[in-house]
């Protein structure tokens, strides 16, 4: 690793196989269950046992396929090959799902089975494979920040691009056709990302580093105190963030009783978690990445108070929410990444090769915060009688569980990060005041 600045030119070609990869996971997640079971004629139950155990699956072979990266890279392996052939089963398992044969019943489910763990398997090497280079791409503290704010435009990007195509694609053929069409159209943007990262950036090579051929590489990252502390962090913030992510379409239909303008208010969101981006680049430089990372926190606990307060027909106002809670957002997505890169990269200093490892329990870590926050708010909400398309008070149950809740787990993870020794001082580190080091 260098601590010169990455080029521009390496900074591109780096960030752009994000797209891709974060254009895969919308339709997986959105679309997938919808024609399946909508269009194609599977019952929700098996739709919906064949999704929740082949996410768990991929949730916990995370750490497994983090290990094996390292692997490749402690036997001078190149980490931008592993992706590669991740990036083969993925455009398979994808292109799959989308143009499913003309088959019904149990061969169907298999079909629909075997797609998505090919799809799964393939997004989750590549991604942590690709979240590895991109810490070895530099030791400087404010190069990494660069490294992954553009990363994560790069990602936001490829989200509201697969947002969008779906239903433009359709017209008026419904909704298989334009996913068919989706399908593939995505294989030649993969290989664009792909050939970007193989040809446009040199990952170092580790020949001769042995510390993660051995399995027990497979549990290291987690004998790292700082790394566990981060992980708390991040799971607390990371919940607090998918509950609001998972209400938010009941919150514009029920409480702000737009429906019709859900779109726009994701697409404020997500533009304004770009724009952003920028911002915390410059505060991670002027104050530090927990400084910076702490005023993010803050930011968005400001955003969801205003939220809880917004009734019927407050559309102004909830689009000054998406803004600022997008521009929070961008926090979220630059600087704990940039964080966990500087600890990554202090044990590959000392002759370990860890960063697939610690990106494999990362990648793990936030699929279950997304598992927690649908299996929070949803069975609470049920519990306290909230019915999806009635009518809720902007003071309801629907905006504590929005609004609120997120307020409560975002404060609890503030107050972690503040006495959380995560703070690397490698390159360029400012002094940063506040918490434990």
């Amino acid at each position: 690793m260098s601590t010169a600045p990455v080029r521009r030119t390496v900074l591109v070609a780096y960030s752009l196989l994000a797209f891709p990869l974060a254009m895969a996971a919308l339709p997986v997640y959105v679309h997938v269950p919808k024609l399946y079971a909508g269009e194609l004629g599977l019952s929700l139950a098996t739709v919906g046992v064949i999704l929740l155990v082949a996410r768990c699956l991929d949730a916990f072979q995370d750490p497994f396929l983090g290990w094996w990266s390292d692997r490749v890279a402690a036997s001078g392996g190149d980490r931008s090959i592993f992706v590669a052939c991740a990036a083969a089963l993925l455009a398979l398992g994808f292109l799959g799902l989308l143009r499913p044969p003309a088959v019904s019943g149990s061969t169907l489910a298999a079909w629909l089975a075997g797609a998505l763990l090919l799809c799964y398997l393939g997004f989750s090497m590549a991604t942590i494979s690709y979240f590895a280079i991109g810490a070895e791409l530099s030791d400087d503290y404010n190069g990494r920040t660069r490294i992954t704010a553009a990363r994560a435009v790069a990602g936001i990007a490829g989200v509201m691009t697969a947002s969008a195509l779906p239903e433009m694609l359709a017209g008026t053929e419904g909704l298989a056709r334009g996913l068919a069409t989706l399908g593939l159209l995505y294989v030649p943007v993969l290989l664009v990302g792909v050939a970007a990262l193989l040809f446009g950036v040199s990952p170092p090579r580790r020949k001769g580093i042995v510390g993660a051929i051995t399995i027990g590489g497979l549990a290291a990252p987690l004998a790292d105190r700082r790394f566990r502390w981060l992980l708390a962090v991040f799971v607390a913030s990371g919940v607090a963030s998918a509950i609001p992510a998972t209400l938010v379409l009941f919150f514009i239909q029920d409480v702000l009783g737009r429906n019709d303008l859900s779109g726009w208010f994701l697409g404020i969101y997500f533009l304004f978690g770009a724009i952003g981006m920028p911002l915390w680049v410059v505060a991670a430089r002027r104050v530090g990445k927990r400084g910076a990372w702490v005023s993010g926190m803050v930011m968005s606990i400001i955003a969801f108070v205003w939220a809880f307060f917004l009734g019927q027909g407050d559309i102004v106002g909830f689009g000054m929410v998406c803004a600022l809670s997008g521009i929070a957002y961008g926090a979220e997505l630059a600087l704990p990444p940039s964080i966990l890169a500087d600890l990554a990269g202090e044990r590959d200093s000392g002759g370990e090769a860890r960063g697939g490892a610690y990106f494999g329990f990362w990648q793990l870590s936030e699929k279950l915060n997304l598992a927690l926050a649908a299996g929070i708010a949803l069975p609470l909400l049920g519990l306290v009688g909230y019915v999806p398309g009635t009518s809720q008070a902007a003071m309801g149950d629907l905006s504590s569980m929005y609004a609120l809740a997120p307020c409560a787990l975002k404060g609890i993870a503030l107050m972690l990060l503040w006495i959380a020794p995560v703070e690397v001082r490698v390159g360029q580190a400012p002094a940063v005041s506040g918490g434990c080091t």
